[in-house]
């Protein structure tokens, strides 16, 4: 695995003609955000070595370089999922991949089931934490030669990435929520049950990715800050349904103010 990872960013050097520190993966409906991003080269993740295919409706599987907020960035326009049936090495595959390019900073974005009585769809919240509840560690098996076999995990979101952006949520008079994120396998939608104990483990949403990106990241030594539209509902007294539609138009509602916070965000790293 070692070996493809140093192909496909040897693949990418000889294609990039900028020195992105941040990159930034956008999640289902968040793809619009490009839209803002100062594009100069775009590579479809078919043509990359090595690289998986994303399958999910919202996310367009391709690897941009460009410019937002005035800095250089790189993004993934589409991510992978447990679910596919990808394994956690081919979902993380890409980070792997960023930290060989020279990636320092990740954001990553989700949409997410809000299990928070005070949340409301629509809402940004930052995370603070996350629970992981995938089957599978993205670390398991021989330990890359990029962190220790231990990694803690104590702070694996950066709190001056927070304070940058709460400061600038202020600014701009955007309401942002905090908490902590749980990260499932997927792919069906929690039952009221699963939501209801997700919420007595401590966890204010609920998605089914961001988790294993964040594990590799941190092990890498790649500071994350990490935000989720809550595009759902869910752990109350009336169940909700809900439907991919649904999420995406919810994700794609909230995406104007999630723009302006990650460009102030990376204005100041």
């Amino acid at each position: 695995m070692y070996e493809k990872i140093k192909e496909t960013a040897a693949f990418l050097k000889e294609r990039m003609h900028t020195k992105p520190e941040t990159a930034i993966i956008l999640g289902s409906g968040l793809g619009k955000l490009v839209d803002d991003i100062n594009i100069e080269k775009e590579i479809p993740y078919s043509e990359i070595p090595h690289m998986p295919v994303s399958t999910v409706e919202g996310h367009a599987g391709k690897l941009l370089f460009g410019k937002l907020g005035g800095k250089d960035i790189m993004a993934m326009e589409g991510r992978f999922h447990y679910y596919e049936g990808y394994s956690m090495k081919e979902v993380t595959f890409p980070i792997r991949v960023m930290y060989e390019l020279g990636i320092k900073n990740l954001i990553v974005s989700n949409a997410a089931g809000g299990m928070n009585p005070a949340f409301k769809v629509g809402d940004l919240m930052v995370i603070e934490d996350h629970i992981n509840s995938f089957p599978e560690n993205p670390l398991r098996g021989k330990n890359f030669p990029t962190g220790p076999r231990f990694p803690s995990m104590h702070e694996a979101y950066d709190k001056n990435f927070i304070r940058i952006v709460e400061e600038a949520a202020n600014r701009l008079g955007i309401k942002i929520q905090k908490g902590v994120y749980v990260g499932t396998a997927g792919p069906t939608f929690e039952t009221p049950a699963e939501y209801r104990m997700f919420k007595g483990w401590g966890g204010d949403a609920v998605g089914m990715s961001t988790v294993p990106e964040v594990i590799v990241a941190v092990h890498c030594g790649i500071k994350v800050f990490g935000m989720s539209v809550i595009t759902d509902l869910g752990g109350f007294e009336v169940p909700m349904k809900v439907s991919h539609e649904e999420v995406q138009e919810a994700a794609n509602n909230a995406q104007p103010k999630m723009t302006a916070l990650m460009k102030e965000l990376i204005k100041q790293i």
